[in-house]
């Protein structure tokens, strides 16, 4: 094949961002978008620099064999019908998370891509940040020894300042707290925990501010996890009716050290200050605006994938469907007040 042909469904923020990174990309270009709205042509060459076709109708973009995969960046309710279709059509797929807004939904996905065999991408793109990443090689280096406990919390005050507002507070829209952005929080801390989540239970509140009152939905959520096998617990907030800059909160807690942020100890490390952390320069996670998300390496990592017919690295379909079925679990534990096994989601209780 030569380069990857990408139509984007969708033509907000987050597809802006995803359009502008494709430009860097290797590989891979975007050639189509489609829309609700009719734009011409001309418009979108003067918007993104690219020469794109527009369509209106996206079982019309489905059906064109110059297009190689989907890229879907609508709201959350039509992730689910829009990936079956893609897979269904034969397109390898990138999912803007959450892929879905029901459990049952998640399985509808993997189950026409397993048919169709195509590849997926969902953008759990912190995975490939540089933080993650120096997170990750922090503890398979072994500085941290046998991690036990974590709290990975989300803070980002989505207000009326804020591009997904306007939808995001509709409850068949935004799903929860989790499920609109703390999944980012939740897909960390498993993605640095290892193994699998037991039970979870979940609780839920809001903030009595009225800028989100107009919320559908709880606003803040926390979430305690008990990883199978009994050494590991962690916790889990979602916070997004918060007054306070953009915070995404790590800390590991191992047999030999501990990581908070960017900062560590670690009894591995001779000769550091017990009393004090020491920093590790890295660019952390420290902003909710798309366009300082680290997709690039992460597209290209799908791109190269599909090239290769290798299997994608980190956000595979199977990765993320372990962190959606966590994040309904914990959205299930709050709903009906009471610890639930993970488990269950996979029994249909």
């Amino acid at each position: 094949m030569s380069d990857l042909h990408i139509g984007v469904v969708g033509l907000g923020w987050v597809a802006g961002a995803h359009i502008e990174t494709f430009k860097s990309v290797s590989g891979a270009s975007v050639t189509a978008i489609c829309s609700r709205r009719s734009h011409s042509e001309t418009d979108l060459k003067a918007r993104y620099g690219l020469p794109l076709k527009a369509y209106t109708d996206y079982r019309a973009m489905l059906a064109d064999p110059d297009i190689h995969a989907i890229d879907i960046c609508t709201p959350h309710p039509f992730h689910a019908d829009q990936a079956v279709a893609a897979a269904e059509a034969g397109k390898h797929l990138i999912i803007e998370k959450p892929i879905a807004l029901s459990y049952a939904d998640t399985l509808r996905i993997r189950d026409a891509v397993r048919r169709a065999g195509v590849q997926v991408c969902v953008c759990f793109e912190c995975r490939y940040s540089a933080h993650f990443t120096l997170i990750r090689s922090v503890i398979d280096e072994g500085f941290l020894g046998d991690l036990h406990y974590a709290e990975v919390d989300y803070y980002h005050g989505i207000g009326p300042w804020y591009g997904q507002y306007v939808w995001n507070i509709k409850k068949d829209f935004g799903g929860s707290s989790l499920l609109t952005a703390g999944c980012h929080a939740l897909d960390g801390l498993l993605f640095f925990m290892d193994g699998k989540v037991e039970e979870v239970v979940s609780y839920r509140t809001r903030s009595s501010n009225a800028h989100f009152a107009p919320y559908e939905y709880d606003t803040t959520s926390v979430s305690l996890l008990k990883f199978e096998g009994g050494g590991k617990i962690a916790k889990v907030t979602s916070c997004i009716d918060c007054m306070q800059p953009y915070y995404f909160h790590i800390h590991l807690v191992g047999s030999k050290g501990s990581l908070l942020d960017n900062r560590i100890y670690s009894e591995k490390l001779k000769g550091l200050v017990k009393t004090k952390w020491s920093e590790l320069e890295t660019a952390p996670i420290d902003s909710g605006d798309v366009k300082d998300h680290p997709y690039l390496p992460q597209f290209q990592a799908f791109t190269d994938s599909v090239s290769k017919g290798a299997a994608m690295p980190l956000t595979d379909l199977d990765t993320a469907l372990e962190t959606h079925r966590v994040a309904f679990a914990a959205d299930r534990s709050a709903d009906e007040g009471r610890t639930v096994k993970v488990s269950e989601m996979d029994k249909g209780q």
